[in-house]
């Protein structure tokens, strides 16, 4: 039983990790889903479940407890939305084989947009790294591409010299379900990366080798905690008040296109979204903005 405790513990930690460094949610929302994760282990536990073994009667039977217990319904949908995401990165960790909130109804509630960088702010942010230094030019050639090719931070860190088509522009990302998409990016991009791969690459490496596109100094792959440690530390060099985690670049990636008004199905396919309703939260963004453009300058906004 200690040895069952000591196990889903260490998964919850690391899922708060996923959860900042891969998500890029707050520390109130980490905490928030931490609470409700813990609750339903406690609940789990008095059931002798393993959290590996849940089924989805187990959490309907959770939530009918809680209920019981004059839970709010939008705490009740927060604790669906905690568990969901947790299995589903147990599910891509391969821990398990299938997410047992999959077929889970909640209580519905207004979605929250994700913050992003304005293109100001993102000019600001790549121009307080320097290129003069090997592992300021690889951080800023990550960043770069996270912004230019709106990846997850984990594609990124995946990512093989062999997956870079210089060329042709064109980079091969390893998304969720292992599944494999063509990603095109930017004059930008390739200039940095070209530079960090002929010049940089070699500093880090020195006389070892490695297939990996971004290294460590330890010449491993780059991590996502080490990139958004990395990230703070250039972000305390500029007036950027906001709170930045390298999923804010595939946020405003992705704001900025719908912004300038590419269409739905193609920035969907560029994210990698199976579903085109998670796309659809960044033409709420846009509008949002349009709306405080019209507010500002319209005589009558």
């Amino acid at each position: 039983m200690a040895k069952s405790i000591a196990t889903a513990q260490k998964m919850i930690k690391d899922f708060q990790d996923y959860l900042l460094v891969e998500k890029g949610l707050s520390e109130n929302s980490i905490f928030s889903y931490t609470y409700d994760l813990k609750k339903f282990h406690n609940y789990a536990q008095g059931k002798k479940k393993d959290l590996l073994k849940i089924e989805t009667d187990d959490i309907t039977s959770f939530l009918k407890d809680q209920k019981r217990k004059k839970i709010s319904s939008r705490s009740l949908a927060r604790s669906v939305a905690a568990l969901r995401q947790f299995y589903r990165y147990l599910k891509e960790e391969k821990r398990v084989t299938k997410n047992p909130v999959d077929k889970v109804q909640a209580p519905e509630v207004q979605r929250t947009l994700p913050d992003y960088l304005t293109i100001a702010e993102i000019n600001d942010l790549f121009g307080a790294i320097k290129e003069t230094d090997p592992y300021e030019m690889r951080d800023k050639a990550i960043f770069e591409l996270l912004y230019s090719s709106g990846l997850r931070i984990s594609e990124a860190c995946q990512l093989k010299m062999e997956d870079v088509d210089m060329e042709n522009m064109f980079i091969t990302v390893r998304g969720k379900g292992g599944r494999e998409r063509l990603v095109p990016f930017g004059e930008h991009s390739k200039a940095i990366l070209k530079k960090y791969t002929d010049q940089a690459r070699d500093d880090i490496l020195k006389e070892r080798t490695s297939p990996c596109l971004f290294i460590s100094k330890k010449g491993d792959s780059l991590n996502r905690k080490s990139v958004w440690r990395l990230l703070k530390k250039y972000l305390e060099r500029t007036n950027i008040a906001k709170v930045v985690t390298p999923h804010t670049f595939r946020h405003s990636f992705a704001t900025h296109m719908i912004e300038n008004n590419a269409d739905l199905r193609s920035v969907q396919e560029l994210l990698g979204h199976i579903d085109i309703s998670t796309t659809q939260v960044y033409t709420h963004l846009a509008n949002r903005t349009l709306k405080e453009v019209h507010k500002k300058y319209h005589p009558r906004g």
